[in-house]
């Protein structure tokens, strides 16, 4: 029998990219988003895969909706092996722009939609005293930018919540392995569909990565004993930079955050946005950055060698931190 695994956001970007990659690998996928239409053609790739595959359109906001498709999943197809969360909301805006309302909305996608599915995965790998749970993290969880606050926040306190539970399975003896894989840029849909208060068509911050390069990274997570993957060099550089001067990245992003998180094309006046629904269309898993996009990363190799990487890495952050106070006589 195939291994079974969940995925939530896999109705594009990085979740589509995930399950792609999972049913390549002969897994059999439980598909979780809003959109149906795209959930069936995620579907009927992994299906010509060899695979099954369930698309269950679900909010992963709504925790009784996920408990939900936790139960669909495992009466149709069996135990869930993997549970992987991926979906997210984010809103490009400064704070004083900000309504209450899109905060919220913003936070219960992509803060509660995880815990809810850690939740319903942990419910059920109790009882069997095995699984894995891999969460999908960003560096800006650790290193947060302007215009971002609602993601940046949220992505903080997924960060949080996970090393609080994981600490509780180590106490609680259980055979259930949680990981987090924290991603750099990567080029999805989310810059054509966010909601956008700035004017300007946003574009993630080079350099970008294709989403294939996170799917692989989460699939290595749930399938080798690691508490966290930082998936590229940009990853590394920005959760070091933040550790060693926290204070000279927040002028740096004071001069260059807006600009670098922004394009000179202006928003269409027709832009969609699909914080409190779901964009209709043929997105799949890329968004319109292919040119400017990396198809690898080292990821892998660093997380094979990690202690001569780690030792690496933290030099080059130092120089690397240098040379912008000298840039940017900050």
């Amino acid at each position: 029998m195939n291994k079974i695994v969940v995925i939530t956001g896999a109705g594009a970007g990085v979740g589509r990219a995930t399950a792609d990659e999972f049913a390549r690998a002969g897994y059999d996928v439980v598909l979780l988003s809003r959109d149906p239409e795209r959930l069936e053609r995620a579907a009927s790739y992994a299906r010509e895969q060899g695979v099954r595959a369930l698309p269950i359109p679900t909010d992963v906001a709504d925790a009784a909706a996920v408990e939900a498709a936790a139960d669909q999943a495992e009466r149709e197809l069996g135990p869930i092996d993997v549970w992987v969360n991926v979906a997210m909301a984010t809103v490009f805006s400064p704070v004083s722009k900000l309504t209450p309302e899109e905060i919220e909305r913003g936070t219960q996608v992509t803060y509660l939609g995880q815990v809810h599915g850690m939740m319903s995965a942990l419910k059920r790998m109790r009882t069997r005293d095995r699984g894995v749970i891999v969460n999908v993290g960003s560096a800006l969880a650790y290193r947060s930018v302007p215009l971002q606050s609602v993601y940046c926040g949220a992505k903080a306190a997924i960060r949080g919540f996970t090393d609080s539970l994981r600490s509780e399975i180590i106490h609680d003896k259980l055979n259930v392995r949680l990981t987090m894989v924290d991603l750099p840029a990567v080029n999805t849909p989310q810059f054509d569909w966010a909601l956008n208060k700035m004017g300007r068509r946003p574009q993630p911050v080079p350099p970008i990565f294709e989403p294939e390069v996170p799917a692989r990274a989460i699939r290595f997570a749930a399938e080798h004993d690691r508490r966290n993957v930082w998936v590229g060099y940009p990853t590394v550089q920005a959760i070091l930079g933040n550790r060693i001067a926290p204070a000279l990245l927040d002028r740096y992003l004071a001069k260059s955050g807006y600009s670098g998180q922004l394009t000179q094309e202006p928003k269409p006046d027709d832009a969609p946005s699909n914080l409190f629904e779901p964009v209709k269309g043929d997105y799949g898993s890329h968004g319109r950055f292919d040119k400017r996009s990396k198809p690898r990363s080292i990821q892998m190799f660093t997380d094979r060698h990690r202690t001569a990487f780690w030792g690496l890495a933290a030099i080059l952050a130092i120089l690397g931190l240098h040379r912008l106070a000298r840039r940017f006589d900050v």
